[in-house]
């Protein structure tokens, strides 16, 4: 077996590690990756397997113009200016940075759209906005009703299969370890360590980062840490492969390599429960014919939702915990935009004692 799959199935009763992040999806994989690459001793623990929750679950745009408030939409842009670097040092995630576009069909849209530019502007993030000819010019199948758009070119998407899986097997060469299918039970905090107790082993660390998604609320509390976040429910649709109908990365849906339609952006407040509702399919169809009129006769094989993670007041919460040497937290929705800069950040925060970017606004003091 090579050294690239291998993981910590029959898990030894005691382990020990310098850092141990808390979750397996994009957000915990990337910080394992970048703290592996910096020389780390890292360890990664999961109730599951990578992808089987939040980031299995996802249209996975890399996207940044239309996000508020503008310094949000900064970092997202920083973030995905990381990308092609990223590519070459855990290998081909199949990213792609069509430019992305953000359909107006009235004229309040329209007075919004003036003002995204004007205050993102500020903040370097090239935003144009078009009138109807230049839309129909750019995306030919989009609806007559459109009567304008947003663009900015740094927006675009990505596998998210890929971009997991790369980010395991390039911790995993860098010496990250796993631990799957192990649920964390309780947390205990010493003087020079955390011990963290699972259903199959007990685990010293240094430092710990939860990274545990929509579970990080349950996480913190066993550290008496209240992480506010909650998770919203989106649905998609998914069809059957079509001649290309969209060049861009869109606000709402976006096409495959393969051809394949993905659509949908409901939020929706239904606490844990993952299954799709024959209401939310049927508005998300009504949207998709709305802007592509094409869409009317191609077939959908399949519905999915997952969970995004919500921190209360919708933006990032990073860093190191006030009052927990460390302990360090990384939750937020927009894992797929944000994981390269976060795991960057984090990393830099851990190993350096201070992050290569401010990251004050997005501590979780602001909720103390």
């Amino acid at each position: 077996m090579s050294n690239h799959s291998i993981m910590v199935e029959d898990t030894p009763k005691n382990l020990e590690a310098e850092t141990a992040v808390i979750g397996a999806g994009v957000v915990g994989n990337s910080i394992a990756f970048h703290l592996a690459e910096r020389g780390q001793d890292v360890l990664v623990v999961d109730k599951n397997y990578p992808l089987s929750g939040t980031s299995g679950s996802t249209q996975a745009w890399v996207w940044v113009h239309t996000k508020t408030p503008a310094s949000y939409s900064e970092l997202s842009m920083l973030s995905a200016m990381l990308y092609p670097g990223l590519k070459r040092r855990i290998g081909d995630v199949e990213y792609l940075r069509t430019g992305g576009l953000s359909p107006i069909f009235d004229s309040v849209d329209l007075e919004r759209a003036k003002r995204l530019q004007e205050s993102h502007g500020k903040r370097g993030i090239e935003i144009r906005i078009l009138n109807s000819d230049e839309v129909r010019h750019m995306e030919p199948n989009l609806s007559r009703k459109v009567i304008g758009a947003t663009f900015s070119p740094i927006d675009g998407n990505v596998n998210p299969l890929r971009l997991v899986d790369a980010y395991r097997r390039a911790a995993l060469r860098h010496g990250a370890r796993y631990s799957l299918y192990n649920p964390v039970t309780d947390i205990k905090e010493g003087n020079e360590a955390f011990t963290i107790l699972t259903q199959k082993s007990t685990i010293r660390a240094k430092h710990i980062v939860l990274a545990a998604g929509i579970w990080s609320e349950h996480i913190g509390k066993m550290l008496n840490v209240n992480i506010p976040v909650r998770p919203v429910r989106g649905q998609i649709l998914v069809t059957e492969p079509v001649q290309p109908l969209l060049k861009y990365t869109m606000s709402g849906m976006r096409q495959t390599q393969n051809g394949e339609m993905l659509i949908g952006y409901s939020k929706e407040e239904a606490g844990f429960d993952r299954r799709t509702t024959l209401k939310v399919i049927q508005q998300t169809v009504q949207m998709a014919m709305q802007y592509v009129p094409k869409l009317r006769n191609v077939k959908l094989v399949r519905s999915f939702s997952g969970l995004r993670v919500m921190p209360k007041d919708e933006l990032p919460i990073l860093g190191d915990v006030p009052g927990h040497p460390g302990l360090y937290i990384a939750a937020m929705h927009s894992g797929y935009t944000l994981s390269p800069l976060v795991g960057t950040v984090m990393t830099d925060l851990i190993v350096d004692g201070e992050p290569s970017i401010p990251i004050d606004e997005y501590r979780i003091g602001r909720f103390w």
